[in-house]
């Protein structure tokens, strides 16, 4: 079992840069598939961008792509989101989620373990 807990958060003008971090516990988690969901008010999660257990293949919303990076450093136990060219609709609470077989999965249900969230907020 792994526990997951975000930060970097925060406010930040549109245009600008944030980078979210997850740190993961548990001697497990190089094993683990990532993703980084999001969930703004009225809305339900959606889907922001994927990581195999090797950080070698990924995915990406198409709302997200060619302007966020999800990465990882297995021996830090940490997962990573840049958020570059950030827009007010990015405005959101922002999780990372794992789940123990290493693939990418794009829905929630794929994912058993979820951190608290970080709130995003980009003002216009």
């Amino acid at each position: 079992q792994v526990q997951l807990v975000e930060s970097g958060g925060g406010l930040v003008q549109a245009g600008g840069s944030l980078r979210l971090s997850c740190a993961a516990s548990g001697r497990t988690f190089s094993s683990y598939g990532m993703a980084w969901f999001r969930q703004a008010p009225g809305k339900e999660r959606e889907f922001v961008a994927t990581i195999n257990w090797s950080g070698t293949i990924t995915d990406y919303a198409d709302s997200v792509k060619g302007r966020f990076t999800a990465s990882r450093d297995n021996a830090k136990n940490m997962l990573y989101l840049q958020m570059d060219s950030l827009k007010p609709e990015d405005t959101a609470v922002y999780y990372c989620a794992g789940r123990r077989t290493g693939a990418v999965f794009t829905i929630p249900s794929a994912y058993a373990y979820w951190g608290q969230g970080t709130q995003v907020t980009v003002s216009s």
